[in-house]
Protein backbone atom coordinates (compact mmCIF):
# COMPACT_ATOMS: atom_id res chain seq x y z
CA UNK A 1 0.00 0.00 0.00
CA UNK A 2 2.99 2.46 0.96
CA UNK A 3 4.58 1.39 -1.72
CA UNK A 4 1.38 2.16 -4.52
CA UNK A 5 0.98 5.69 -2.66
CA UNK A 6 4.47 6.77 -3.58
CA UNK A 7 4.53 5.32 -7.05
CA UNK A 8 1.28 6.98 -7.60
CA UNK A 9 2.79 10.36 -6.28
CA UNK A 10 5.60 9.81 -8.42
CA UNK A 11 3.16 9.30 -11.15
CA UNK A 12 0.89 12.55 -10.97
CA UNK A 13 3.64 14.94 -10.09
CA UNK A 14 6.05 13.72 -13.25
CA UNK A 15 2.55 13.92 -15.65
CA UNK A 16 3.13 17.64 -14.81
CA UNK A 17 3.54 19.77 -18.20
CA UNK A 18 6.28 22.24 -18.51
CA UNK A 19 4.27 25.88 -18.62
CA UNK A 20 7.22 26.85 -21.12
CA UNK A 21 7.06 24.04 -23.44
CA UNK A 22 3.43 22.54 -22.52
CA UNK A 23 4.36 19.07 -24.68
CA UNK A 24 7.20 18.32 -22.00
CA UNK A 25 6.59 17.15 -18.24
CA UNK A 26 8.95 18.28 -16.07
CA UNK A 27 9.69 14.45 -16.07
CA UNK A 28 10.50 14.12 -19.80
CA UNK A 29 12.61 17.99 -18.92
CA UNK A 30 14.35 16.50 -15.97
CA UNK A 31 13.34 19.16 -13.33
CA UNK A 32 11.96 16.23 -11.07
CA UNK A 33 14.12 15.03 -9.44
CA UNK A 34 12.34 13.19 -6.70
CA UNK A 35 9.00 12.83 -4.83
CA UNK A 36 9.01 11.06 -0.98
CA UNK A 37 6.31 10.06 0.23
CA UNK A 38 5.89 9.86 4.64
CA UNK A 39 2.75 9.44 5.94
CA UNK A 40 0.07 11.27 4.51
CA UNK A 41 3.06 13.65 3.58
CA UNK A 42 4.24 14.34 -0.18
CA UNK A 43 7.73 16.40 -0.70
CA UNK A 44 8.63 16.52 -4.33
CA UNK A 45 11.86 17.52 -5.10
CA UNK A 46 12.70 20.07 -8.28
CA UNK A 47 15.54 21.45 -10.00
CA UNK A 48 15.25 24.07 -12.23
CA UNK A 49 16.75 24.89 -15.59
CA UNK A 50 17.89 28.05 -14.20
CA UNK A 51 18.39 29.00 -10.89
CA UNK A 52 16.27 32.77 -11.89
CA UNK A 53 13.67 30.71 -14.34
CA UNK A 54 10.57 32.41 -13.99
CA UNK A 55 8.21 29.25 -14.30
CA UNK A 56 9.49 27.72 -10.76
CA UNK A 57 6.64 29.20 -9.31
CA UNK A 58 3.41 27.92 -12.13
CA UNK A 59 5.32 24.49 -11.83
CA UNK A 60 5.50 24.10 -8.29
CA UNK A 61 1.22 25.53 -8.16
CA UNK A 62 0.71 22.62 -10.77
CA UNK A 63 2.40 20.23 -8.77
CA UNK A 64 0.72 20.89 -5.75
CA UNK A 65 -2.95 21.23 -7.65
CA UNK A 66 -2.13 17.78 -9.28
CA UNK A 67 -1.39 15.76 -6.27
CA UNK A 68 -4.01 18.02 -4.58
CA UNK A 69 -6.62 16.57 -7.06
CA UNK A 70 -5.00 12.64 -7.11
CA UNK A 71 -6.20 13.04 -2.97
CA UNK A 72 -2.80 13.90 -1.77
CA UNK A 73 -2.84 16.82 0.60
CA UNK A 74 -0.46 17.44 2.47
CA UNK A 75 2.26 18.61 0.09
CA UNK A 76 6.02 20.22 0.10
CA UNK A 77 7.17 21.15 -3.32
CA UNK A 78 11.18 21.73 -2.74
CA UNK A 79 13.68 23.43 -5.26
CA UNK A 80 17.42 22.71 -4.95
CA UNK A 81 19.83 24.15 -7.16
CA UNK A 82 23.30 21.60 -6.20
CA UNK A 83 23.54 19.90 -8.59
CA UNK A 84 22.79 22.37 -11.36
CA UNK A 85 20.08 20.90 -13.88
CA UNK A 86 21.56 20.03 -16.93
CA UNK A 87 20.41 18.77 -20.18
CA UNK A 88 22.07 15.60 -19.58
CA UNK A 89 18.72 15.01 -17.62
CA UNK A 90 16.43 14.88 -20.40
CA UNK A 91 15.09 11.78 -21.24
CA UNK A 92 14.86 10.74 -25.00
CA UNK A 93 11.00 10.69 -25.01
CA UNK A 94 11.79 14.38 -24.20
CA UNK A 95 14.31 15.04 -26.81
CA UNK A 96 11.88 13.81 -29.50
CA UNK A 97 8.79 15.87 -28.09
CA UNK A 98 10.92 18.89 -28.35
CA UNK A 99 11.42 18.10 -32.02
CA UNK A 100 8.00 17.53 -32.69
CA UNK A 101 6.84 20.65 -31.26
CA UNK A 102 9.37 22.50 -33.59
CA UNK A 103 12.34 23.35 -31.32
CA UNK A 104 16.04 21.44 -31.73
CA UNK A 105 16.68 19.42 -28.91
CA UNK A 106 19.87 19.84 -27.01
CA UNK A 107 22.71 17.55 -28.69
CA UNK A 108 25.78 16.36 -27.20
CA UNK A 109 26.40 16.15 -23.21
CA UNK A 110 26.89 18.78 -20.81
CA UNK A 111 30.83 20.22 -21.13
CA UNK A 112 32.91 19.02 -18.57
CA UNK A 113 36.53 20.56 -18.77
CA UNK A 114 37.17 21.63 -22.41
CA UNK A 115 34.04 23.60 -23.98
CA UNK A 116 33.07 21.66 -27.47
CA UNK A 117 32.11 23.74 -30.06
CA UNK A 118 28.43 23.22 -32.11
CA UNK A 119 29.28 22.33 -35.13
CA UNK A 120 25.80 22.68 -36.52
CA UNK A 121 21.81 22.38 -35.30
CA UNK A 122 19.44 20.40 -37.17
CA UNK A 123 16.19 22.39 -38.34
CA UNK A 124 13.39 20.44 -36.47
CA UNK A 125 11.64 21.69 -39.37
CA UNK A 126 13.11 20.03 -42.53
CA UNK A 127 16.42 18.46 -41.33
CA UNK A 128 18.85 20.61 -42.84
CA UNK A 129 21.90 21.37 -41.18
CA UNK A 130 22.66 24.51 -42.78
CA UNK A 131 21.35 26.60 -39.86
CA UNK A 132 22.86 29.49 -38.10
CA UNK A 133 22.37 31.07 -34.65
CA UNK A 134 20.30 34.09 -34.58
CA UNK A 135 20.18 35.27 -30.84
CA UNK A 136 21.68 33.27 -27.88
CA UNK A 137 18.36 33.70 -26.05
CA UNK A 138 15.14 32.80 -27.75
CA UNK A 139 12.07 33.30 -26.24
CA UNK A 140 13.49 31.61 -23.25
CA UNK A 141 16.83 31.62 -21.39
CA UNK A 142 16.84 28.32 -21.73
CA UNK A 143 16.62 28.42 -25.80
CA UNK A 144 18.84 30.21 -28.79
CA UNK A 145 16.73 31.56 -31.92
CA UNK A 146 18.03 29.85 -34.72
CA UNK A 147 17.50 29.97 -38.22
CA UNK A 148 17.45 27.20 -41.01
CA UNK A 149 18.76 28.65 -43.98
CA UNK A 150 17.45 25.65 -46.25
CA UNK A 151 13.27 26.28 -44.98
CA UNK A 152 14.07 29.86 -43.97
CA UNK A 153 12.07 29.19 -40.84
CA UNK A 154 13.58 30.37 -37.67
CA UNK A 155 13.15 27.91 -34.84
CA UNK A 156 14.64 27.64 -30.91
CA UNK A 157 17.16 25.26 -30.23
CA UNK A 158 17.45 24.45 -26.41
CA UNK A 159 20.71 24.94 -25.35
CA UNK A 160 23.26 22.16 -24.03
CA UNK A 161 24.00 23.42 -20.21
Amino acid sequence: MVRARASHAREVAASVCDPEVPVLTIADLGVLRDVVVDGDRVTVTITPTYSGCPAVDAIRDDIVLALTDAGFHDIEVTLTLSPAWTTDWMTDAGRRKLSAYGIAPPTGRAAVGPIRLALAVKCPRCGSLDTREVTRFGSTACKALHECRACLEPFDHFKVH
